[in-house]
């Protein structure tokens, strides 16, 4: 209903402050606008305030030689490598830390013992072997750990850890170097003990597919953060890794085809006369892969099993780790993608049970990444990009396994090929985070996980502009931000301690991510503090303080309250449009006043009549004297006195000509009243649909609530009546309610409801049905 608002010769009544809401007194402040603060570790000399490295930042190397020899008949592989570390820390080191991760999959691992499991009353056989684990020889033998003089070093085997005594302490800015002998059987990856690494086997043909990952003795991180870390490794929070050059020699059957992190550097050695001619052809192709070992060729070594043997040798330079894998059932195919200058070798190895999908897509979305992520961050500096078809999703330095296989008659859904797109983007992605700004995984997975999930909605919505990314658009993190309370943790919460894992370390910073760039920071400022951060920690150990700090730093945004409520808290989105009020400027005359109200008046008495009529209530009449009788007789409240003629020509007199245009302006004020239900404050995006079908949106920053968190009022001038509003109208934050954005209130359809339909609410478009078959190609 319309109010019109009276204006004095004193002020200007409507625009005087906003009511404060008293029952909300007592927690008007909590604490979403106060500074991170000592939240955050202090400053110093390894890192600044800003979120860059400091004038004595410093990080340790670790430099090896490995020489590795796969065993295709017991699937079991024997190593031996000499590591040479070197000390850049301030501090001397009394012993040095190795992650051991296979023994994470041996009988004895504590990850069966720590893992819940209880009995329902349908239980499938993968169920109840995790229940019972396993008795499998797995997990390493280390044979010796040796200086180069021959001596033994005496070490300490914890779970997945082993420390090394060194025989005296190694002093900052020197190198210690020593060998290890060790060994493993192989597991089955396809198998109820998984994991990243591993074999898969085919029966129809005879023949294993190995992913070698996690496969040597790596070292431990030591920082200036963290000193060691030495958290054990029981299966999901992945890895802190040191940077260092690699020389891998790998002997594997003469006929298996081998693609690694590095350089081959024996390719006459290794590869076939027309393998090398299609592998020179395939350095000059820039818009095409070329396949260098074809189906035909990789079927015909299928049956054939050499007795024989091959000694591929890699170089990589600054990796923090190293992944190879082997077989011969690999088909092969590269192209150029042009980097800063120089060529990147995008690459896929895949078995004929990848194709027609990994022929078609592999290799050409391996160089789509890598342009779209460069873009964003760093040109891309490792000479290669290696993705590999193996049912599952992993990342390494160059290389990456993933998932993605068609039927078996060629045919494939639409949710099996944009699952594969999306799992190579994101695999590969993985190069920049974690392994280029190298994060500890271990302690959180959102920096390299979250990143790498908001780059990969990037990366796919260029891929296709109508792709079905299931992480990005804020509407899609609704249901885990609407999840009761003790299911959800801090984005900021160790890797093992996260009940659901992949909302929380994929999706919610993903989400965060994209309301930054487009609603809170712009893309501007957004993509220029991120790729400051990206360049400021390529090669280096970042830590989330860096990452908010610097995201500051480069935009000039105060994005502490973000911080807070979106990484450090676990409050969801819900802010309620409660009234809106409607006003217009009072600038009758006042006989035009008077003759309103008597309208209004003679309205409401009749009314009134009607009401006593309807409900038959009794009336009774109290009799005046009279005098007073005669007195009201002759009172017209309607009648317009010379005091009041007086007072409204004062008043238009007093008026300069600015206040005299907006008396006559006919402006319609609205009067909005919000209130934060879920408790994460958040920006106001308003759209404002008038009565001649127009509309236009309002932006009201976040810190609109920093002196009233719970409840806020706005009043928004329009020269146009506004026939209804809407909150949130482009599904920007992450509101988990929908019902309370509307004025007046709108039915809101079910989840379930917007499902079946064409579109997502509020005109979000969905992709193509992901059950629908291609056919073959």
């Amino acid at each position: 209903m319309k109010k019109l608002l009276t204006l004095t010769a004193f002020a200007i009544g409507i625009f005087s402050s906003l009511p404060v809401f008293a029952q909300w007194s007592a927690q008007n402040h909590a604490e979403r606008f106060e500074q991170l603060g000592t939240v955050l570790r202090s400053p110093n000399v390894y890192r600044t305030a800003s979120g860059a490295p400091g004038h004595m930042y410093w990080q340790q190397k670790a430099d090896h030689e490995i020489e590795v020899e796969l065993n295709d008949d017991n699937q079991s592989i024997k190593g031996w490598q000499k590591v040479t570390y070197y000390n850049n820390s301030p501090d001397p080191l009394k012993y040095l830390w190795i992650q051991l991760d296979q023994n994470e999959r041996a009988k004895d691992s504590n990850t069966p013992k720590i893992a819940e499991s209880s009995i329902n009353p349908r239980m499938s056989m993968r169920q109840l072997e995790n229940i019972l684990w396993h008795d499998l020889d797995l997990g390493y033998k280390i044979i010796s750990v040796k200086d180069l003089s021959g001596k033994d070093i005496p070490v300490t085997i914890v779970q997945t850890m082993m420390r090394v005594d060194l025989p005296q302490p190694l002093m900052p800015g020197t190198s210690t170097e020593f060998t290890v002998d060790w060994s493993f059987n192989i597991h089955d990856r396809m198998s109820f003990i998984g994991g990243r690494p591993g074999y898969e086997f085919f029966p129809k043909d005879g023949n294993y597919l190995y992913t070698m990952a996690e496969w040597f003795p790596r070292m431990a991180v030591y920082s200036d953060f963290e000193g060691w870390q030495h958290k054990q490794f029981v299966g999901r929070g992945e890895f802190a890794l040191t940077f260092g050059d690699y020389k891998v020699k790998i002997t594997v059957p003469a006929d298996h085809m081998v693609g690694s992190t590095g350089v081959l550097q024996n390719p006459n050695d290794v590869l076939s006369a027309t393998e090398l001619q299609r592998w020179e052809q395939a350095q000059k192709s820039y818009d095409k892969p070329v396949i260098i070992r074809t189906q035909a060729e990789a079927e015909r070594l299928e049956k054939a099993k050499s007795k024989d043997k091959k000694t591929w040798v890699f170089h990589a330079e600054n990796v923090r780790d190293f992944a190879w894998t082997s077989s011969r059932k690999f088909i092969w195919d590269a192209m150029v993608v042009k980097q800063g200058g120089k060529d990147v070798m995008a690459m896929s190895y895949y078995a004929k049970e990848g194709n027609p999908l990994w022929e078609q897509y592999s290799t050409r979305v391996v160089a789509h990444t890598i342009k779209s992520y460069s873009a964003r961050t760093f040109d891309y500096p490792y000479p290669v990009a290696i993705s590999v078809e193996a049912s599952n999703g992993m990342e390494y330095p160059m290389i990456c396994f993933n998932y993605g296989r068609p039927d078996e008659d060629g045919t494939y859904t639409d949710a099996i090929k944009y699952g594969m797109i999306s799992v190579i983007i994101h695999e590969v992605g993985h190069n920049y985070f974690p392994m280029i700004v190298n994060s500890d995984e271990r302690q959180w997975s959102w920096m390299d996980e979250g990143l790498n999930t908001f780059m990969q909605y990037l990366a796919e919505q260029e891929w296709d502009r109508n792709y079905p990314s299931r992480s990005g658009p804020p509407h899609k993190i609704v249901p885990y931000m609407a999840s009761e309370t003790h299911l959800l943790e801090p984005i900021m919460t160790n890797s093992e301690n996260i009940i659901q894992f992949g909302p929380n370390a994929y999706s919610k910073p993903a989400t965060a991510l994209n309301i930054l760039r487009e609603t809170i920071m712009g893309r501007e400022l957004f993509d220029y503090a991120y790729k400051e951060y990206a360049q400021r920690w390529m090669f280096k150990h970042p830590t989330p303080d860096d990452f908010f700090r610097t995201m500051e730093d480069a935009s000039g945004i105060d994005l502490d309250w973000f911080w807070r409520g979106w990484f450090f808290g676990t409050e969801p989105v819900d802010i309620s449009l409660e009234t809106v009020n409607w006003y217009k400027l009072d600038n009758r005359t006042p006989a035009e006043k008077k003759a309103d109200e008597k309208k209004v008046a003679d309205r409401e008495k009749y009314h009134i009549s009607m009401d006593y009529n309807k409900k038959d209530i009794p009336q009774s009449v109290v009799e005046a004297d009279p005098a007073t009788r005669d007195f009201y007789n002759s009172y017209n409240p309607f009648t317009v006195t010379p005091e009041d003629e007086k007072t409204y020509k004062d008043f238009m007199a007093s008026l300069n000509p600015k206040e005299k245009e907006l008396m006559n302006s006919g402006l319609n004020f609205y009067e909005l009243k919000f209130r934060n239900v879920g408790g994460l404050v958040m920006p106001l995006i308003i759209q404002f649909n008038y009565t001649d079908g127009t509309s236009e949106v309002e932006r009201i920053p976040a810190e609109i609530w920093r002196l009233n968190e719970w409840e806020v009022s706005k009043v928004f001038a329009k020269k146009k009546e506004v026939s209804n509003i809407v909150l949130d109208p482009y599904r920007e934050t992450a509101d988990i309610d929908e019902s309370n954005n509307y004025w007046p209130r709108q039915y809101v359809p079910s989840r379930f409801e917007l499902f079946k339909g064409a579109s997502g609410a509020r005109g979000v478009s969905r992709g193509d049905n992901p059950m629908k078959k291609a056919q073959k190609k």
